[in-house]
Protein backbone atom coordinates (compact mmCIF):
# COMPACT_ATOMS: atom_id res chain seq x y z
CA UNK A 1 0.00 0.00 0.00
CA UNK A 2 1.51 3.35 -0.99
CA UNK A 3 2.48 5.80 1.73
CA UNK A 4 -0.20 8.56 1.81
CA UNK A 5 1.92 10.79 4.04
CA UNK A 6 4.53 12.62 1.95
CA UNK A 7 6.12 14.09 5.05
CA UNK A 8 7.08 10.59 6.30
CA UNK A 9 8.64 9.71 2.93
CA UNK A 10 10.69 12.84 2.95
CA UNK A 11 11.80 12.23 6.51
CA UNK A 12 13.05 8.72 5.65
CA UNK A 13 14.97 10.11 2.67
CA UNK A 14 16.65 12.73 4.84
CA UNK A 15 17.54 10.16 7.47
CA UNK A 16 19.07 7.81 4.86
CA UNK A 17 21.11 10.65 3.41
CA UNK A 18 22.38 11.64 6.83
CA UNK A 19 23.31 8.03 7.61
CA UNK A 20 25.24 7.78 4.36
CA UNK A 21 27.12 10.98 5.09
CA UNK A 22 27.90 9.73 8.63
CA UNK A 23 29.35 6.48 7.31
CA UNK A 24 31.45 8.35 4.77
CA UNK A 25 32.68 10.75 7.43
CA UNK A 26 33.55 7.80 9.70
CA UNK A 27 35.58 6.12 6.96
CA UNK A 28 37.46 9.33 6.18
CA UNK A 29 38.25 9.93 9.85
CA UNK A 30 39.40 6.31 10.24
CA UNK A 31 41.81 6.62 7.30
CA UNK A 32 43.17 9.91 8.63
CA UNK A 33 43.57 8.47 12.11
CA UNK A 34 45.38 5.36 10.92
CA UNK A 35 47.68 7.40 8.71
CA UNK A 36 48.42 9.69 11.61
CA UNK A 37 49.14 6.77 13.90
CA UNK A 38 51.48 5.28 11.33
CA UNK A 39 53.40 8.53 11.11
CA UNK A 40 53.36 8.85 14.90
CA UNK A 41 54.86 5.38 15.51
CA UNK A 42 57.33 5.31 12.60
CA UNK A 43 58.45 8.91 12.53
CA UNK A 44 60.99 8.50 15.34
CA UNK A 45 61.86 4.81 14.83
CA UNK A 46 65.29 4.60 13.17
CA UNK A 47 64.71 0.95 12.37
CA UNK A 48 62.02 2.05 9.93
CA UNK A 49 63.47 5.28 8.61
CA UNK A 50 67.25 4.99 8.40
CA UNK A 51 68.81 4.18 5.02
CA UNK A 52 70.66 0.92 4.60
CA UNK A 53 74.16 2.29 5.22
CA UNK A 54 73.07 4.02 8.43
CA UNK A 55 71.30 0.88 9.67
CA UNK A 56 74.46 -1.12 9.11
CA UNK A 57 76.61 1.50 10.83
CA UNK A 58 74.32 1.52 13.88
CA UNK A 59 74.36 -2.27 14.10
CA UNK A 60 78.13 -2.42 13.73
CA UNK A 61 78.65 0.31 16.33
CA UNK A 62 76.37 -1.50 18.79
CA UNK A 63 78.27 -4.74 18.23
CA UNK A 64 81.62 -3.09 18.85
CA UNK A 65 80.29 -1.59 22.09
CA UNK A 66 79.09 -4.98 23.30
CA UNK A 67 75.38 -4.22 22.93
CA UNK A 68 74.64 -7.42 21.04
CA UNK A 69 70.87 -7.23 21.54
CA UNK A 70 70.67 -3.83 19.85
CA UNK A 71 73.03 -5.00 17.12
CA UNK A 72 70.80 -8.00 16.43
CA UNK A 73 67.73 -5.76 16.05
CA UNK A 74 69.45 -3.42 13.59
CA UNK A 75 70.91 -6.19 11.44
CA UNK A 76 67.62 -8.12 11.43
CA UNK A 77 65.66 -5.05 10.37
CA UNK A 78 68.22 -4.18 7.71
CA UNK A 79 67.90 -7.65 6.20
CA UNK A 80 64.10 -7.43 6.28
CA UNK A 81 63.89 -3.97 4.70
CA UNK A 82 66.72 -4.41 2.18
CA UNK A 83 66.88 -8.09 1.20
CA UNK A 84 69.55 -7.59 -1.47
CA UNK A 85 72.87 -5.80 -1.75
CA UNK A 86 76.35 -5.77 -0.22
CA UNK A 87 75.19 -4.27 3.08
CA UNK A 88 72.64 -7.06 3.44
CA UNK A 89 75.23 -9.75 2.73
CA UNK A 90 77.60 -8.39 5.36
CA UNK A 91 74.75 -7.80 7.82
CA UNK A 92 73.86 -11.51 7.67
CA UNK A 93 77.39 -12.42 8.72
CA UNK A 94 77.43 -9.74 11.42
CA UNK A 95 74.07 -11.00 12.68
CA UNK A 96 75.46 -14.51 13.04
CA UNK A 97 78.32 -13.15 15.13
CA UNK A 98 75.97 -11.03 17.25
CA UNK A 99 73.79 -14.08 17.93
CA UNK A 100 76.90 -16.08 18.86
CA UNK A 101 78.02 -13.40 21.32
CA UNK A 102 74.48 -13.28 22.70
CA UNK A 103 74.66 -17.01 23.61
CA UNK A 104 72.12 -17.99 20.96
CA UNK A 105 74.13 -20.86 19.55
CA UNK A 106 71.40 -22.56 17.51
CA UNK A 107 70.26 -19.31 15.90
CA UNK A 108 73.85 -18.31 15.23
CA UNK A 109 74.63 -21.68 13.61
CA UNK A 110 71.54 -21.40 11.40
CA UNK A 111 72.46 -17.85 10.38
CA UNK A 112 76.07 -18.60 9.46
CA UNK A 113 75.15 -21.84 7.67
CA UNK A 114 72.56 -19.93 5.65
CA UNK A 115 75.22 -17.36 4.77
CA UNK A 116 77.61 -20.09 3.58
CA UNK A 117 74.92 -21.65 1.39
CA UNK A 118 73.75 -18.34 -0.05
CA UNK A 119 77.11 -16.63 -0.62
CA UNK A 120 79.70 -19.39 -1.24
CA UNK A 121 82.06 -16.99 -3.03
CA UNK A 122 81.76 -14.08 -0.62
CA UNK A 123 84.96 -12.24 0.25
CA UNK A 124 84.59 -13.26 3.90
CA UNK A 125 83.52 -16.86 3.35
CA UNK A 126 86.65 -18.13 5.14
CA UNK A 127 85.59 -16.28 8.26
CA UNK A 128 82.10 -17.76 7.98
CA UNK A 129 83.51 -21.30 8.15
CA UNK A 130 85.73 -20.28 11.07
CA UNK A 131 82.82 -18.66 12.90
CA UNK A 132 80.70 -21.79 12.53
CA UNK A 133 83.51 -23.76 14.14
CA UNK A 134 83.78 -21.24 16.99
CA UNK A 135 80.05 -21.43 17.71
CA UNK A 136 80.18 -25.20 18.13
CA UNK A 137 83.53 -25.04 19.93
CA UNK A 138 82.15 -22.74 22.61
CA UNK A 139 78.98 -24.71 23.26
CA UNK A 140 80.88 -26.71 25.88
CA UNK A 141 81.17 -23.52 27.94
CA UNK A 142 77.60 -23.72 29.10
CA UNK A 143 76.19 -22.69 32.44
CA UNK A 144 76.78 -26.04 34.13
CA UNK A 145 80.38 -26.17 32.96
CA UNK A 146 81.15 -22.69 34.27
CA UNK A 147 79.32 -23.00 37.57
CA UNK A 148 79.58 -26.68 38.53
CA UNK A 149 82.87 -27.30 36.68
CA UNK A 150 81.51 -30.49 35.18
CA UNK A 151 83.78 -32.57 32.97
CA UNK A 152 82.75 -31.79 29.40
CA UNK A 153 84.28 -35.06 28.18
CA UNK A 154 81.53 -36.92 30.07
CA UNK A 155 78.76 -35.24 28.10
CA UNK A 156 77.50 -35.73 24.56
CA UNK A 157 80.27 -35.02 22.06
CA UNK A 158 78.06 -33.76 19.23
CA UNK A 159 79.19 -30.13 19.44
CA UNK A 160 82.94 -30.89 19.72
CA UNK A 161 82.75 -33.29 16.78
CA UNK A 162 80.88 -30.73 14.70
CA UNK A 163 83.40 -28.03 15.64
CA UNK A 164 86.25 -30.36 14.67
CA UNK A 165 84.61 -31.00 11.30
CA UNK A 166 83.97 -27.27 10.76
CA UNK A 167 87.60 -26.37 11.38
CA UNK A 168 88.74 -29.29 9.23
CA UNK A 169 86.58 -28.06 6.36
CA UNK A 170 88.02 -24.56 6.70
CA UNK A 171 91.57 -25.93 6.48
CA UNK A 172 90.70 -28.24 3.59
CA UNK A 173 89.12 -25.45 1.57
CA UNK A 174 91.44 -22.62 2.58
CA UNK A 175 94.75 -24.07 3.90
CA UNK A 176 96.44 -20.67 3.73
CA UNK A 177 93.64 -18.76 5.43
CA UNK A 178 94.55 -16.34 8.20
CA UNK A 179 92.20 -18.38 10.40
CA UNK A 180 93.85 -21.74 9.63
CA UNK A 181 96.58 -21.65 12.35
CA UNK A 182 94.06 -21.00 15.13
CA UNK A 183 91.72 -23.62 13.67
CA UNK A 184 94.52 -26.20 13.76
CA UNK A 185 95.25 -25.50 17.43
CA UNK A 186 91.58 -25.81 18.29
CA UNK A 187 91.42 -29.12 16.40
CA UNK A 188 94.27 -30.47 18.55
CA UNK A 189 92.39 -29.47 21.69
CA UNK A 190 89.15 -31.00 20.39
CA UNK A 191 90.90 -34.21 19.39
CA UNK A 192 92.20 -34.59 22.95
CA UNK A 193 88.77 -33.83 24.37
CA UNK A 194 87.10 -36.46 22.21
CA UNK A 195 89.85 -38.97 23.00
CA UNK A 196 89.38 -38.30 26.69
CA UNK A 197 85.68 -39.00 26.29
CA UNK A 198 86.51 -42.39 24.77
CA UNK A 199 88.99 -43.26 27.52
CA UNK A 200 86.40 -42.31 30.15
CA UNK A 201 83.98 -44.75 28.55
CA UNK A 202 86.67 -47.43 28.27
CA UNK A 203 87.56 -46.99 31.96
CA UNK A 204 83.87 -47.19 32.84
CA UNK A 205 83.64 -50.58 31.12
CA UNK A 206 86.90 -51.74 32.66
CA UNK A 207 85.78 -50.84 36.17
CA UNK A 208 82.57 -52.80 35.66
CA UNK A 209 84.45 -55.79 34.23
CA UNK A 210 82.96 -55.32 30.76
CA UNK A 211 86.33 -56.09 29.20
CA UNK A 212 85.23 -56.65 25.62
CA UNK A 213 83.55 -53.25 25.60
CA UNK A 214 86.63 -51.65 27.16
CA UNK A 215 88.86 -53.06 24.42
CA UNK A 216 86.46 -51.87 21.73
CA UNK A 217 86.45 -48.27 23.01
CA UNK A 218 90.22 -48.23 23.46
CA UNK A 219 90.70 -49.48 19.87
CA UNK A 220 88.28 -46.82 18.63
CA UNK A 221 90.38 -44.17 20.35
CA UNK A 222 93.62 -45.45 18.80
CA UNK A 223 92.10 -45.64 15.32
CA UNK A 224 90.36 -42.28 15.32
CA UNK A 225 92.60 -40.12 17.56
CA UNK A 226 96.06 -41.70 17.07
CA UNK A 227 98.04 -38.64 18.18
CA UNK A 228 96.03 -37.75 21.25
CA UNK A 229 97.52 -37.53 24.72
CA UNK A 230 95.43 -40.54 25.78
CA UNK A 231 97.11 -43.10 23.53
CA UNK A 232 99.03 -44.58 26.46
CA UNK A 233 95.87 -44.91 28.55
CA UNK A 234 94.11 -46.68 25.69
CA UNK A 235 96.94 -49.23 25.42
CA UNK A 236 96.84 -49.74 29.18
CA UNK A 237 93.09 -50.39 29.08
CA UNK A 238 93.62 -52.99 26.35
CA UNK A 239 96.48 -54.69 28.21
CA UNK A 240 94.49 -54.92 31.44
CA UNK A 241 91.37 -56.13 29.63
CA UNK A 242 93.30 -58.82 27.74
CA UNK A 243 94.83 -59.90 31.06
CA UNK A 244 91.40 -60.26 32.64
CA UNK A 245 90.11 -62.12 29.60
CA UNK A 246 93.01 -64.57 29.75
CA UNK A 247 94.30 -63.60 26.30
CA UNK A 248 97.98 -63.77 27.23
CA UNK A 249 99.41 -63.30 23.75
CA UNK A 250 97.42 -60.14 23.08
CA UNK A 251 98.25 -58.84 26.54
CA UNK A 252 101.98 -59.37 25.98
CA UNK A 253 101.91 -57.65 22.59
CA UNK A 254 100.00 -54.68 23.97
CA UNK A 255 102.28 -54.38 27.02
CA UNK A 256 105.33 -54.36 24.73
CA UNK A 257 103.92 -51.51 22.57
CA UNK A 258 102.96 -49.59 25.71
CA UNK A 259 106.40 -50.03 27.28
CA UNK A 260 108.20 -48.99 24.11
CA UNK A 261 106.23 -45.79 23.72
CA UNK A 262 105.22 -44.91 27.29
CA UNK A 263 107.76 -46.54 29.64
CA UNK A 264 106.76 -44.27 32.54
CA UNK A 265 103.06 -45.00 32.32
CA UNK A 266 101.35 -45.64 35.68
CA UNK A 267 100.34 -49.09 34.40
CA UNK A 268 103.88 -50.29 35.16
CA UNK A 269 104.12 -48.67 38.59
CA UNK A 270 100.86 -49.62 40.27
CA UNK A 271 97.92 -47.39 41.10
CA UNK A 272 96.36 -47.79 37.67
CA UNK A 273 93.62 -47.48 36.74
CA UNK A 274 92.73 -44.76 39.23
CA UNK A 275 89.47 -45.79 40.83
CA UNK A 276 86.67 -43.28 41.11
CA UNK A 277 85.54 -42.50 44.65
CA UNK A 278 82.18 -44.01 45.54
CA UNK A 279 80.62 -40.64 46.32
CA UNK A 280 81.57 -39.37 42.88
CA UNK A 281 79.71 -42.26 41.28
CA UNK A 282 76.55 -40.68 42.63
CA UNK A 283 77.19 -37.71 40.30
CA UNK A 284 77.46 -39.30 36.83
CA UNK A 285 79.05 -36.33 35.06
CA UNK A 286 81.50 -35.26 37.75
CA UNK A 287 85.01 -35.10 36.34
CA UNK A 288 88.10 -36.77 37.73
CA UNK A 289 91.57 -35.44 38.36
CA UNK A 290 93.67 -37.45 35.99
CA UNK A 291 97.04 -36.27 37.28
Amino acid sequence: MPDLHPSRTGMRFVMKAQAGRSRLLFLVLTVILLAGCGRLFNRDDPLETLPVDALYAEGKSSLEKGNVGRAQRYFQRLIARFPFGPYTEQAQLELAYALYKGDKAEEATSAVSRFIRTYPTHAHIEYAYYLRGLINFDQEKGFLSRVARLDVTRRDQGAPKQAFNDFAELIRRYPNSRYAPDARQRMIYLRNQMARYEINVANYYLEREAYVGAVARAKFLLENYPQSQYTGDALAVMAESYNQLGQDSLEADTRRVLEQNFPQHAYFHGGWPKRQAKWKKLIPFMGEDRG
